[in-house]
């Protein structure tokens, strides 16, 4: 199969270009602001919304810088510390979720503890809503044409541009159904069972589930993307989105047992 020439520009105004990559991510923002809306009305949880915009703001805030910085960090430190002004081009591409996700649940428990907000509860309220716009973002990829997976001789191989003449794995598709739309239906499916007075389900379970549904269907994708050229494999066998997503695996492991005992 050919991949599907898209164009990634949606509309050009002047110097300014609307892409379907930065449109995945507005909208999948505009997702998760309705859902938690939708919670905090269905819980009347007059705390949270009275602080919603601005804890939406530090999200987003937090969200943005720390995936650009986990790219820098986890995927090529090198090539930064030798430029370090292209840090700040992002239209170059370069994010990363686990710095994301690090910084998303930091900027999120130091706001919820400076306004009294119940931290656990807050964030299983948001976490629901967040593989919405990581299938989106995968799509972007898609669109884009990059984070291509490995070669391969499946009649649904396709070949991508910049990949050269082999088919390869379409892996965005693969993580947009599994760590978008399979993930978000389990989690959402499961939101109502957690209560401040359940031993089974106590507030947290959503983000332990979470990192460790993400973490395991990330891990399990990457035997089908192709590794960063710039890392390639680690220890010849591991990709770093695999050494990074049995960080998250265990650190899920560990949040759920921990809440569990409380």
């Amino acid at each position: 199969m050919s991949f599907p020439q898209i164009d990634p520009v949606i509309f050009t105004i002047g110097p300014l270009q609307v892409r379907w990559y930065g449109m995945m991510y507005v909208l999948g923002f505009l997702a998760s602001y309705f859902l938690v809306s939708k919670q905090i009305k269905e819980r009347n949880d007059q705390k949270l919304a009275g602080q919603f915009e601005n804890l939406n703001f530090v999200l987003i805030l937090g969200v943005i810088l720390g995936s650009r910085l986990g790219y820098v960090l986890f995927y090529n430190f090198s090539y930064y510390l030798e430029n370090p002004l292209h840090i700040f081009a992002t239209w170059q591409g370069g994010m990363s979720f686990h710095g994301g996700c690090l910084t998303l649940i930091i900027a999120g428990w130091l706001f919820c503890r400076s306004k009294g907000i119940p931290f656990w509860r807050t964030a299983d309220m948001y976490v629901v809503t967040i593989p919405i716009g990581l299938g989106l973002g995968r799509l972007g990829n898609f669109i884009n044409g990059e984070l291509y997976g490995r070669p391969t001789e499946m009649p649904w191989g396709m070949i991508f541009a910049e990949g050269g003449p082999l088919p390869r794995h379409p892996s965005q598709l693969y993580e947009a159904l599994l760590e978008g739309m399979v993930l978000f239906i389990l989690l959402w499916s499961l939101r109502k069972k957690t209560s401040r007075k359940s031993n089974t389900w106590p507030h947290g379970s959503m983000l332990a589930i979470f990192l460790g549904g993400y973490g395991f269907f990330r891990f399990i994708v990457e035997f089908f993307r192709q590794p960063d050229p710039q890392l390639g494999f680690i220890f010849g066998v591991f990709t770093m989105g695999q050494i990074l997503s049995s960080i998250m695996m265990l650190g899920a492991l560990l949040l759920w047992l921990y809440r569990r005992g409380k």
